[in-house]
């Protein structure tokens, strides 16, 4: 019997086969074939565990996520606009940062065990919550908090646990998803309210206020 492929190198087969010049989102979803959205989730997900910005990536990319996270929660088949399938983004360095985000991947992948808590990931209830807390982590994505360390990383781990939970049907990877996401929350608590202290400060050193 043919060994079934792990979800790290079912992506490693992904990446190796993508263009090398120029990448659409359609490209990449058309390499996916059957194993679907939780495998696209993680796909997009990893090129943000790493310090590296790359332009055009973050409002594709997470709006596609959030779409995702949309479609999981009411059962509907994947819906991506157009331009969000043709544009054109750069092959090069998404392909490093592809191959750089999966050494995260590995890690998590190693925390999980299939079959683990699974009343979690399955029945009516948890599918609407689960549903429900990747729509919330693709938010917290796409928050314009981009160039502050770990604003990024945070929700990008939770969205990660989310779909190797979901695709191994382990409830525990889904806990610490809600664990990350639960710590992103507060960690962009921490950065408006200090945000707002240093406005206040400022506007009373020029005896505005």
């Amino acid at each position: 019997m043919k060994k079934s492929l792990s979800i790290r190198e079912k992506l490693e087969k992904i990446i190796a086969e993508l263009p090398q010049d120029k990448l659409t989102l359609e490209e990449i979803r058309s390499l996916l074939g059957q194993d679907g959205m939780l495998l696209l989730v993680i796909l997009l997900t990893v090129v943000f565990l790493i310090p590296v910005s790359i332009p055009g990536v973050s409002t594709i990319f997470g709006g596609t996520i959030l779409l995702i996270g949309f479609s999981i929660l009411f059962g509907w088949d994947l819906w991506l606009p157009k331009n969000f399938l043709d544009k054109e983004l750069p092959a090069s360095s998404l392909k490093k940062a592809f191959q750089k985000g999966l050494k995260w991947l590995i890690r998590l992948e190693k925390i999980s065990k299939p079959n683990r808590a699974i009343w979690i990931t399955t029945g009516k209830g948890a599918h609407i919550i689960n549903g429900l807390s990747i729509i919330l982590a693709a938010i917290l994505l796409m928050a314009p908090f981009g160039f502050i360390p770990f604003s990024n990383t945070f929700p990008a781990i939770a969205l990660l646990f989310y779909a190797i939970g979901l695709l191994q049907k382990d409830g525990i990877s889904i806990i610490w998803g809600h664990i990350f996401n639960l710590l992103t929350i507060i960690y962009f608590a921490i950065l408006l309210s200090g945000g707002w202290v240093l406005i206040l400060e400022l506007l009373k050193y020029l005896n505005i206020i």
